[in-house]
């Protein structure tokens, strides 16, 4: 859509939100927007890598020592990462992401990235939730709240108000996020704690 097909009611008088989504429209396509999201997810990835392990070591005891038992033996491994081990989980979660913005750019089968991107949306709750219990900064919820959330949301209105996706396509995508995340974070899980006894 070009700016002459955009009608003057909506570039005029109706409010600096719906000019930005206006602007947006006109200055971005869709494939741009789609490849955006593995770009979004390193920009958010590098706060957590470039924080995680100094924040671990300066709040890891404290917090971990406020958990119960059960929830510290499993939050224990998070606790102790290094910046080395969790650039290698991100690694990992990169090449998945840029695999299915390849497989919606060129295929366009776009369930996979919707799961995604409804993954990551859930994804800064669980920062902010963070934050606010332990009342501190925790790493990554800079950029989940300024980066990941208004592209999230974006990228679902967009793709829905120009029909390529349907509300039926992200009804799907969200029971294929269930189904996977899951033992995605399973797996990861496990990796740390693989890495947290061959420190030990």
């Amino acid at each position: 859509m070009t700016a002459e097909n955009i009608p003057d009611d909506n570039l005029h008088g109706k409010g600096t939100d719906v000019m930005m989504l206006n602007w947006l429209q006109i200055h971005m396509d869709v494939i741009s927007l789609l490849w955006l999201l593995p770009v979004v997810f390193m920009f958010h990835d590098f706060e957590e890598i470039l924080t995680v392990e100094s924040w671990g070591n300066k709040h890891g005891p404290a917090v971990t020592a406020s958990l119960s038992p059960s929830l510290r033996k499993r939050m224990a491994p998070m606790m102790g990462m290094t910046t080395r081990n969790f650039a290698m989980d991100v690694l990992f979660v990169y090449i998945l992401i840029v695999g299915v913005t390849f497989v919606a750019v060129f295929l366009e089968f776009y369930w996979l990235y919707l799961a995604v991107l409804a993954a990551l949306l859930l994804h800064v709750f669980t920062h902010l939730a963070q934050s606010m219990v332990l009342k501190l900064y925790t790493p990554g919820v800079v950029t989940a709240l300024l980066v990941i959330f208004p592209y999230s949301l974006y990228a679902f209105y967009r793709l829905l108000h120009e029909g390529v996706v349907s509300e039926a396509d992200i009804g799907w995508s969200l029971l294929l996020m269930l189904i996977l995340t899951p033992p995605l974070v399973w797996g990861l899980m496990k990796k740390r704690t693989r890495h947290k006894h061959s420190e030990e």
